[in-house]
């Protein structure tokens, strides 16, 4: 429903403008927000993420381990759905009765070796980040890869389930590379340095 605003008497006044209509209360006001943001955001998922990803993301968040680690994401086109591909970090292994740990602590360079050079991926990012003062941090880096000369198909796919994504794995730290060979340490520490 349009109200009409009604013109002032000014001569020079504009013809009538639609406006939304006034808010009646807090409970209309919470609903308009929710139905804005939905549509918003729905409007552009072409894909939704694995409830297994899910879980494994939640998990990967509160990792207590302290090297570089990465997941890495594609676009299942049969399921139409955001799966894991791969992760790297710590590899545990019992033997014997013995316990023994591979450290994967993952650069950025071989982190770009692991992503493929025409295809899009998502990767979520633990980075081991020593500030300017000496603080140490590990923040979770949400890093979209989508190549030049990618299917634009694909593009499509991926680009459309980035936000679901990133709302899903609730990241703040969003960047985009459009070669693989973008993604180098002094990239990332570039990228990071706009965060305090």
């Amino acid at each position: 429903m349009w109200y009409w605003m009604e013109p002032s008497a000014c001569p020079t006044a504009r013809p009538p403008q639609p406006c939304s209509p006034p808010l009646q209360d807090s409970e209309t006001e919470k609903r308009r927000g929710l139905w804005t943001e939905n549509i918003m955001s729905d409007s552009l998922v072409v894909c939704e993420v694995d409830p297994e990803l899910k879980e494994k993301l939640r998990k990967f968040r509160f990792r207590k381990e302290t090297d570089n680690a990465a997941i890495i994401m594609k676009v299942d086109k049969d399921r139409q759905m955001v799966v894991l591909e791969e992760e790297l970090q710590v590899v545990t292994c019992c033997l014997l009765s013995y316990v023994y740990f591979w450290p994967q602590n993952i650069s950025p360079e071989e982190l770009k070796l692991e992503l493929p050079e025409r295809q899009p991926r998502f990767v979520v990012y633990s980075y081991k980040y020593v500030h300017e003062d000496g603080r140490v941090s590990y923040p979770l880096c949400f890093i979209f890869s989508s190549p030049v000369g990618c299917k634009p198909e694909q593009q499509m796919m991926y680009a459309g389930s980035k936000n679901r994504l990133v709302q899903t794995a609730e990241l703040t730290k969003v960047f985009e590379i459009r070669t693989t060979d973008d993604l180098t340490e002094a990239w990332l520490q570039e990228k990071l340095s706009f965060f305090r």
